[in-house]
């Protein structure tokens, strides 16, 4: 039984509408909300990062004690852990940016007043997705050559070469379409689907609270509310995993590229 039908009164659940922001200037039509967001980001990185390492010490500051905390567990945990010792130095500033750059996007989403994480606009995860795919290929072409590094990636070395006619491809489009999708729709989708649950309980707790004349829902709505605080904290480590997954798997398809056995 719907809410509006318990109540009596008419209840406008949250929808996809709600992902289309107008831009706050008319003149300016094409810089919306999202894109604010993702350029504000760019400005706290940069400054996080200037405060993290201007006064390097022997013993940190907090502001420095954070950045090396993010910092080393990119290189050491993704980057080092995932392409090995000996390739993964070069790496470790792109995995970085694209963690960190994932992560602030994502914390907008539990952010008083802000509410809202861009990767939940397909284009932005899109766009990561992309970087993702050209690095990759880029790195095993330079590495093996052009037709070799394909010629490796859809011709595996012992499998049967009636299976090659299947198999091949499959491994062409893993490469150059499958992976950057599932990307995107991972990080999309994730993003997308907490924003969305986390609207139905706020607006739905606060209809209930404040709007609602039914006792019952009153008391649903302190629960809703209770709820909703709760499915916040996870929502964090929803936009905390989302990025480190993101990042992992780049990192993973880079090392698969740079791999003696690719």
């Amino acid at each position: 039984m719907s809410i509006a039908l318990l109540s009596g009164e008419g209840f406008v659940p949250p929808g996809v509408q709600e992902f289309y922001l107008p831009p706050p200037f008319d003149a300016i039509p094409w810089l919306t909300k999202p894109i604010l967001l993702v350029m504000l980001s760019v400005v706290i990185i940069v400054v996080f990062l200037h405060l993290a390492s201007r006064k390097r010490a022997v013993v940190p500051s907090r502001m420095q004690f954070a950045g090396e905390l993010v910092y080393g567990f990119v290189r050491d945990g993704i980057a080092r852990d995932t392409i090995g010792s000996k390739d993964y130095k070069r790496f470790v500033p792109l995995l970085f940016a694209m963690f960190v750059f994932i992560m602030v996007n994502n914390l907008y989403g539990i952010l008083p007043v802000v509410y809202f994480p861009p990767m939940a606009k397909i284009g932005f995860p899109l766009v990561l997705a992309v970087v993702s795919l050209i690095v990759f290929n880029v790195v095993g072409i330079r590495k093996q050559g052009f037709f070799p590094y394909f010629k490796n990636m859809m011709f595996i070395p012992g499998v049967p070469a009636y299976i090659y006619p299947l198999l091949a491809p499959i491994e062409l489009l893993t490469a150059l379409i499958i992976r950057p999708f599932t990307l995107t729709l991972r990080l999309f989708a994730n993003m997308f689907a907490g924003h969305m649950l986390l609207l139905v309980f706020i607006v739905g707790a606060e209809y209930m609270l404040i709007e609602a004349t039914s006792p019952l829902l009153n008391v649903a709505g302190v629960f809703t509310g209770a709820l909703a605080i709760g499915l916040t904290f996870y929502e964090i480590f929803v936009e905390l995993f989302q990025a480190y997954i993101f990042t992992l798997l780049t990192a993973l398809y880079i090392a698969g590229a740079t791999g003696d056995g690719h």
